[in-house]
């Protein structure tokens, strides 16, 4: 297999090519981008940031990368995986929209075959997360930016990646080529339910998630994988909720309660969604 960084990256300010001087990224029109010393590119405009330091926390990167790096999640990579290869060209590109800590492109890239080249492209709001996926894997491209305004060349792409993140389909349109995957992996309504059950004091339905415009893409179906997630010890759990929107949403007395778990069995529910990007009419 030949994995290699996804070079068509587009500048977020005007959506000019931008070119790779080893240095930097620069487009036509003088602005550059200056390349990390471990390797990622910061390109999220500062005027589009809705707060200083947006997206997940280093503590939030650092408790979601021990959590996947021992293999928890690991059947849903397998599946993701799966579904991102099949009838994938030998030449092709993929990016992760919201990839974190870089663990689902890792998985993928274990996953290629060997007379695949494929192009990675990790796309973070948060620096920590990009920092550290950066450390974790030189291969793929990683960039700070946000799906709102992805910084890539339309029509550059042959599979997205949105793994419960936030969806712009727009953007997921723009930069597909026709005929490519948009793969999409949601919480189901029992998803974690039982340390839910334990930071909420009642439990609300889940929304469902939404859906692709019918106009630009078209549905090819969707799988459930569940099944169930024995937690030993209070390191994990702790990981498990600090990476998580659900710490923060809990109160002090509920937090307490769940900091003294040493061990918990919950529900991993997840829907993988595909969806095909159509021909512009």
């Amino acid at each position: 297999m030949t994995i290699s960084p996804f070079q068509a990256l587009a500048c977020p300010l005007d959506g000019i090519p931008l070119q790779n001087d080893g240095v930097s990224w620069r487009c036509p029109s003088g602005h550059a981008f200056d390349i990390a010393g471990c390797g990622y590119t910061h390109l999220l405009p500062v005027q589009n940031k809705r707060s200083r330091d947006p997206g997940d926390s280093r503590e939030m990167v650092a408790a979601r990368r021990r959590f996947l790096n021992a293999g928890f999640y690991q059947p849903l990579a397998a599946a993701l995986s799966q579904a991102a290869l099949a009838d994938l060209p030998v030449t092709a590109s993929c990016l992760d929209a919201g990839c974190g800590e870089g663990y689902y492109l890792r998985q993928l890239a274990a996953a290629t075959g060997e007379r695949q080249a494929l192009a990675l492209l990790g796309l973070d709001i948060s620096k920590w997360a990009v920092l550290s996926a950066a450390r974790q894997d030189k291969r793929p491209n990683w960039v700070v930016g946000s799906n709102a305004r992805l910084p890539v060349q339309p029509g550059m792409l042959d599979r997205v990646l949105c793994i419960f993140g936030f969806p712009v389909y727009a953007e997921f349109a723009r930069v597909l080529r026709p005929g490519g995957l948009l793969l999409q992996l949601d919480a189901g309504p029992d998803h974690l339910r039982e340390l839910r059950a334990i930071i909420y004091p009642s439990l609300k339905p889940e929304r469902p998630a939404a859906l692709p415009a019918a106009a630009s893409f078209a549905a090819l179906g969707s799988e459930s994988i569940g099944y169930s997630l024995d937690l030993c010890g209070g390191e994990p759990i702790a990981d498990l909720l600090a990476m998580t929107p659900h710490l923060y949403r809990a109160n002090a007395e509920r937090r307490a309660l769940a900091a003294q778990l040493t061990a918990l069995s919950v529900s991993v529910d997840v829907r993988l969604s595909c969806f095909r990007r159509q021909a512009s009419r």
